[in-house]
């Protein structure tokens, strides 16, 4: 039997005081790590820099080029992390990944499929205006190798169209096809991803190929291809995704063709064989 009772010990000693714990005082719950994402280390991301810019200086032979195209690949990512902060995704952060380009990083899922082709063609659009700049340093030196800076502004983002995994097309298209049909979405997309990789390695864009082959097999071995818990397209929301997309790639294929007339003598037919010259297509 316990020695004491309901109103403190049973031979008449009076019961020790109660601690009286303040509001401060209380146990406080464990505080919940932060798991919002930091952004690239920045030495890393700073030598990230430096081996894309070096890659695409030796094989474009011009530092102009090179650096424009970094300056290009910057105002693409950015972009996506304005329209990604804007949609309640942020704050985004910027990747720069070696040899191969860069990647706007949210911190969540997009709320629908809407939000999700909105932020996808949100960095092609915007990375047009990186063409403006660039010209206009040709206008002032008279340099044809800033026109050709800019014709590989316009081709990052028209490139970044194409509707093959991970690019921004595969992510504002694929939600339109499947509004249609799910298993349209997949089959298209592998089929064009295949295709993609096919011409880099077709053209010599070796590490580009094995980076496309590796994502697209990823892609495969995915059960979802976006969160599940976005609302999806309307029928509406996916014409006007198709539009918008038709619209961007009409845009960054128009912004190539005019950056290269002054190279071609006005002649449009001989600014179309310098583009398939680039994608490593002969006529």
């Amino acid at each position: 039997m316990s020695e004491t009772g309901p109103w403190g010990y049973r031979d008449g000693r009076a019961p020790p005081p109660v601690a009286n714990l303040s509001a401060d005082d209380a146990p406080r719950p464990a505080r919940q790590a932060d798991t919002d994402d930091k952004g690239q280390n920045p030495t890393w991301a700073v030598v990230s820099t430096l081996l894309l810019g070096g890659m695409i200086w030796l094989f474009s032979g011009s530092a102009i080029v090179a650096g424009s195209a970094i300056f290009g690949l910057f105002v693409h990512e950015y972009g996506h992390v304005l329209a990604m902060n804007r949609l309640g995704m942020g704050p985004a952060r910027i990747y720069i990944i070696p040899f191969l380009g860069g990647l706007a990083k949210g911190q969540r899922n997009p709320r629908s499929e809407w939000d999700g082709v909105l932020v996808a063609l949100a960095g092609p659009a915007f990375g047009l205006l990186a063409v403006l700049p660039v010209v206009g340093l040709w206008f002032v030196t008279r340099d044809p190798e800033w026109l050709m800076g800019a014709f590989f502004i316009a081709m990052i983002n028209l490139v970044n169209l194409a509707p093959a995994p991970p690019l921004d097309g595969s992510k504002a298209l694929g939600p339109v096809l499947a509004r249609v049909d799910p298993m349209l979405e997949k089959v298209a997309l592998i089929a064009i991803g295949g295709l993609v990789v096919w011409w880099g390695v077709a053209t010599g864009r070796y590490i580009l190929a094995v980076f496309l082959g590796i994502a697209l097999l990823g892609h495969l071995r995915a059960g979802a291809w976006r969160p599940s818990d976005g609302a999806r397209l309307s029928w509406g929301q996916a014409g006007q995704s198709l539009a918008l997309f038709i619209i961007t790639a009409m845009a960054c294929a128009a912004a190539a063709m005019g950056v290269l007339l002054p190279l071609a003598e006005g002649s449009p037919t001989q600014a179309v064989d310098v583009a398939l010259r680039y994608i490593g297509v002969e006529r």
